[in-house]
């Protein structure tokens, strides 16, 4: 009788050049393809690992002092 380990899975990968104008328009219609709620939450995932997970934007100030006129 013969074993079966776990199943393989096999690497794909697949290569495009940065900048391509062909492989933007194929984001582009892929994404607008997607019903709203999707993009929506694609966009939140993205956010999400870029500034954190919080459940707010952080917010930024500044106070900049008027040179007397």
């Amino acid at each position: 009788m013969v074993e079966k380990g776990p199943p393989v899975i096999e690497k794909v990968v697949h290569r495009f050049k940065l900048g391509d104008p062909q492989s933007a328009q194929d984001d582009l219609r892929y994404w607008l393809s997607r019903p709203q709620e999707e993009r929506v939450l694609a966009v939140e995932r993205l956010r999400g690992q870029f500034y954190g997970h919080s459940e707010r934007l952080q917010r930024v100030a500044r106070v900049v002092k008027q040179q007397p006129s």
